[in-house]
C-alpha cells in the first residue's frame, strides 16, 4: 500500500455560517464529527472550500481549536495557513503548529505570480520556520494564476517536512512527472474529485475532496478497490459519482457543496460575499443528482 500521511480521503471542510454571516462553531464541531464518522481520514480547515479568503485569522485559529477538540485525534487536521505573503504564511503556520495540528496546507501564492525560484524560496522559508510540522503543498493554477512545476516540487520534496502535494492542476503529465522526480515517501493527493481515479493510476495515494462531504464512504471504497487490485470496481464507483462530481463544480466551489449540505439538513448557511447564492437551475440539478444517488 502507498504512503498516506493524512489518509486516503481528506475532506476540504466548508466553514458553516449563521444566518447573519458569523462563523457557526457549534455546527463546525458537529460537521467535523460527522465527516470523520463517514469516510474522512483527515480534514483541511480554512482552505479554498472553507472560504479562507473571507475568514479572519482569529476566526481560523478558533476553528482549528474547536475542530481539534471535536474529533479528538480520530482524524488528521491540516490547517490552511498559506498566503501570498511569505511573512504572513510563516506567522499563521507557526500559530497552527503551536495548537498541535497534524499538518499545514500551503497554497501557491496568488495574484503576485512569483517565478519558480520565488515559489521554492517561499515554501522553503515556511518549512524551515516549522521544522516539525508536515506540509502539504497545494498547486491550483486555476485560482492562483501560477503553476508549481514538477521540478520545483521535486526540489521542495528534499526538505524533510514537505511531505505531500495536493495537485489540482488538472495535468496528468505534470502529476506523472512529479511522481517520477520524487521519492515514494512523498505523497500525491488529487485536488480534483473527478480526476482522483486516473491520478491514482499515475501515483496518487488519495484525494483532498469536496465530494466527501456528501459521499465520503463511497470515495473510500473507490480508492480501496483500486489499491486492492479491483480497478473495474473502482471505475464503477467513479462513474456512479461522476454526475455528483460535475454538479458540485457547476459554479464556483463551495457554493454547490454548501447547497448540497443544506438540502441534507445541515445548517451551514450561505457563502460570504463575493461568493453568492446558488443559481436555481444548478440547485435543481443538484437535488436531482442527490436523489438519484439516494443521498437525500
Amino acid at each position: 500500500m502507498p504512503v498516506t500521511p493524512f489518509g486516503q480521503v481528506v475532506t476540504a471542510m466548508v466553514t458553516p455560517f449563521t444566518q447573519d454571516g458569523q462563523v457557526d462553531y457549534a455546527v463546525a464541531e458537529r460537521l467535523a464529527d460527522y465527516l470523520v464518522s463517514h469516510g474522512s481520514d483527515g480534514l483541511v480547515l480554512c482552505g479554498t472550500t472553507g472560504e479562507s479568503p473571507t475568514l479572519t485569522w482569529d476566526e481560523e485559529y478558533q476553528l482549528f481549536q474547536v475542530v481539534k477538540q471535536a474529533i479528538a485525534g480520530r482524524a488528521k487536521i491540516l490547517a490552511g495557513t498559506g498566503s501570498n505573503s511569505t511573512h504572513e504564511a510563516i506567522e499563521a503556520t507557526q500559530k497552527a503548529a503551536a495548537l498541535g495540528l497534524d499538518g499545514s496546507l500551503q497554497v501557491v501564492p496568488y495574484y503576485n505570480k512569483p517565478p519558480q525560484e520565488g515559489l521554492y524560496e517561499h515554501f522553503k522559508a515556511i518549512a524551515t520556520a516549522v521544522p516539525d510540522l508536515p506540509i502539504m503543498l497545494y498547486n491550483v493554477p486555476g485560482r492562483t494564476g501560477q503553476t508549481l512545476l514538477p521540478e520545483t516540487v521535486a526540489r521542495l520534496a528534499e526538505l524533510s517536512n514537505i511531505t505531500s502535494l495536493k495537485d489540482a492542476g488538472g495535468n496528468l503529465d505534470h502529476t506523472s512527472q512529479v511522481r517520477r522526480l520524487t521519492p515514494s515517501s512523498f505523497s500525491l493527493y488529487s485536488g480534483d474529485d473527478s480526476l482522483t481515479l486516473p491520478m491514482l493510476a499515475v501515483g496518487a495515494v488519495g484525494v483532498v475532496s469536496v465530494t466527501s462531504h456528501i459521499a465520503g464512504e463511497l470515495l473510500q471504497q473507490m480508492i480501496s478497490k483500486f489499491f486492492q487490485g479491483q480497478p473495474q470496481d473502482a471505475t464503477e464507483i467513479h462513474l456512479k459519482l461522476l454526475p455528483l462530481f460535475k454538479v458540485l463544480f457547476a459554479t464556483t466551489s463551495p457554493i454547490p457543496v454548501k447547497a448540497a449540505l443544506r438540502l441534507q439538513g445541515w445548517a451551514v448557511g450561505n457563502t460570504r460575499l463575493p461568493l453568492c447564492a446558488i443559481p436555481s437551475e444548478i440547485e435543481a440539478e443538484l437535488k436531482r443528482t442527490l436523489t438519484e444517488l439516494s443521498l437525500l
